[in-house]
């Protein structure tokens, strides 16, 4: 089982770091990233080593980053006709499945570790808490797999990669603001109370903003596995629905 999600995982990693776009993605992140940081956040007129500053806009750049790497996942396999020849090979749905989920989340996480150099200006401006800054590394990727899951499933579910991406990015702000005060005001008034409570328990922020803090909090961590794990299921199912396997 090991061996056949490692292959996939590879094949689907050696695909990404050989696109040209896939550099203009890493780009584009570590750029905005950076950006937003320095100028939007202000950053170096707050007079604090530490960068909360700097993770409280990855979720908003992951709403549209992580559908992005993940839109390709299925729906490219579904429209190359490529689907077919991946699952006459000696492995199940769900190690395919983990395998270019775990691809795409090696990825971002390289993507995510070229920041580096602003933890490092930061460690040069003042004496930051480390730990925490590691803290919030952690939680970025973390939330970066959840978007990415939910991003595979949208991905899984149709062959156009225009529909998945904006599929994805619907999911990924519903995790997002689905617990913010105006969403549940909003959700209130066209749905049942029990839905609005509902995606306000899976309001992936909250979790994300204790990593940011410094804890590292069981039930953050519990949370963010149990999306990843039902995005793949859902992406499973739901390619074994389209592929009839």
């Amino acid at each position: 089982m090991i061996r056949n999600i490692a292959i996939i995982t590879w094949r689907e990693l050696v695909a990404y770091l050989t696109q040209p776009v896939a550099y203009v993605f890493i780009m584009a992140f570590t750029v905005l990233a950076a950006g937003l940081t320095f100028y939007a956040g202000g950053f170096l007129d707050r007079g604090s080593a530490e960068l909360s500053v700097f993770f409280q806009f990855h979720p908003w750049l992951y709403l549209v980053l992580m559908p992005a790497i993940g839109m390709r996942l299925w729906a490219e396999e579904y429209r190359g006709g490529t689907i077919e020849l991946l699952l006459t090979l000696p492995l199940s749905t769900s190690h395919a499945v983990v395998g270019k989920f775990l691809a795409a989340w090696i990825f971002a996480a390289l993507a995510l570790s070229l920041t580096f150099p602003i933890w490092l200006t930061v460690s040069l401006l003042g004496q930051p808490d480390h730990g925490v800054i590691a803290s919030g590394y952690l939680g970025s990727w973390l939330l970066a797999g959840g978007f990415l899951a939910v991003s595979a499933a949208a991905s899984a579910a149709t062959h156009n990669q225009v529909i998945a991406f904006i599929f994805g990015i619907t999911l990924c702000f519903l995790l997002l603001a689905g617990g913010a005060e105006m969403t549940q005001s909003l959700l209130r008034n066209w749905v049942d109370p029990a839905i609005a409570e509902g995606l306000a328990n899976i309001n992936a922020v909250a979790r994300f903003r204790s990593f940011v803090d410094g804890l590292i909090d069981l039930r953050a961590i519990i949370f963010f596995v149990t999306l990843i794990a039902s995005g793949l299921f859902a992406s499973a199912a739901l390619v074994r629905v389209r592929t009839g396997s």
